[in-house]
C-alpha cells in the first residue's frame, strides 16, 4: 500500500472516530466516566510527547539541514508558535457554546423544557463547528502519515481518543430532539468527515510543493496545534469529566507508551 493511500485511510479512520462517542451516547447508562477523563488525559499526553519528542525535533532537524543550523532552529520555533495561534484563532472565532471543545456535561444537554427544534439547531451548529476543528487535524495526519507513517500512528490514536466526546456533542442533542438513533449516529459520524476531506486538499492543493522545507514547517506547525489542544481543551476536559488525578494518570499514561513506542520504532 502507498503512503498516500495509507495517510488517507489513517485520516479517514481518526474522523470517524467521532462515531464512538455516538454509540458510546446511546448505550452508555453512566455518561461522565472516569473512562473518559483517563482516555483524554492519554490523549493529551500522547500528543504532547509526540509533539514535543518527535515532531518538533524533525522540524528543527529538516528545516537546519535546508536553512542552516541557526535559520532553521529559529524557522522551526516560529511554526511552532504560529501552530499554537492558529488553534487559539479557531477556538477564538467559534463562539464558546457551540466549540465542541467547551465542556458540556451530558445530562445538561438535555432539557425538557427546550423545544425539538431548538435541540436539532444545537446538534447541527455542532456538526458544524466540530468539522471546522477537525479540518486541520485530517492535514495533519496526511502530512504525518505521508512523511512517516510509524509516526502517525500515534497521531491517529490521539486525535481519535479526543474525537470521541466530539461525538457525544452532536449525538445527545439530536438523539434528543427527534429520539432516532441512526439519525444521531450519522451526524456524529458525517462530523468526523472533515478530516479525511483535510488530508484530500492537502493532498490536492499542497503535494506539488511539498519538500524538506514545507515538511519541517508543517511538522512544527502541528506540534504548535496539538500542544495547545491539550493544555487548553483535552486536560481541562478530562478534569471535568472525572477526579483530577485521572487525568494526569492518563497523561502520563499517553507519554509513557508514546515513549515506548518511539524507541521501539
Amino acid at each position: 500500500m502507498s503512503n498516500v493511500m495509507l495517510a488517507f485511510l489513517l485520516s479517514l479512520a481518526a474522523g470517524l472516530s467521532t462515531g464512538i462517542g455516538g454509540l458510546i451516547t446511546l448505550f452508555t447508562k453512566k455518561k461522565n466516566t472516569d473512562f473518559l477523563a483517563i482516555s483524554l488525559g492519554f490523549s493529551a499526553g500522547v500528543m504532547v510527547y509526540v509533539s514535543l519528542a518527535a515532531l518538533l525535533p524533525e522540524a528543527k532537524g529538516q528545516l537546519s539541514m535546508m536553512l542552516g543550523d541557526k535559520i532553521g532552529e529559529i524557522a522551526a520555533v516560529l511554526s511552532f508558535f504560529a501552530g499554537m495561534l492558529l488553534a487559539a484563532l479557531i477556538d477564538k472565532i467559534l463562539p464558546d457554546e457551540r466549540n465542541p471543545h467547551e465542556i458540556k456535561h451530558f445530562e445538561a444537554m438535555r432539557s425538557p423544557n427546550e423545544p425539538n427544534t431548538k435541540l436539532m439547531r444545537t446538534g447541527v451548529i455542532t456538526a458544524i463547528a466540530i468539522s471546522v476543528h477537525n479540518f486541520p487535524e485530517g492535514i495533519a495526519t496526511f502530512i504525518s502519515a505521508l512523511h512517516d507513517p510509524a509516526v502517525a500512528l500515534p497521531i491517529v490514536l490521539a486525535i481519535a481518543l479526543h474525537n470521541i466526546p466530539e461525538g457525544v456533542s452532536v449525538s445527545v442533542p439530536i438523539y434528543y430532539a427527534t429520539g432516532n438513533k441512526r439519525k444521531a449516529l450519522l451526524y456524529s459520524f458525517a462530523s468526523g468527515l472533515a478530516e479525511p476531506f483535510g488530508a484530500l486538499l492537502c493532498y490536492l492543493i499542497l503535494m506539488p510543493f511539498l519538500n524538506e522545507i514545507v515538511f519541517g514547517v508543517l511538522f512544527a506547525i502541528i506540534a504548535g496545534i496539538m500542544v495547545f489542544i491539550s493544555f487548553d481543551e483535552l486536560l481541562p476536559a478530562a478534569r471535568e469529566y472525572g477526579e483530577h488525578h485521572h487525568s494526569i494518570y492518563g497523561m502520563v499514561g499517553g507519554m509513557a507508551v508514546m515513549a515506548v513506542s518511539l524507541i521501539l520504532l
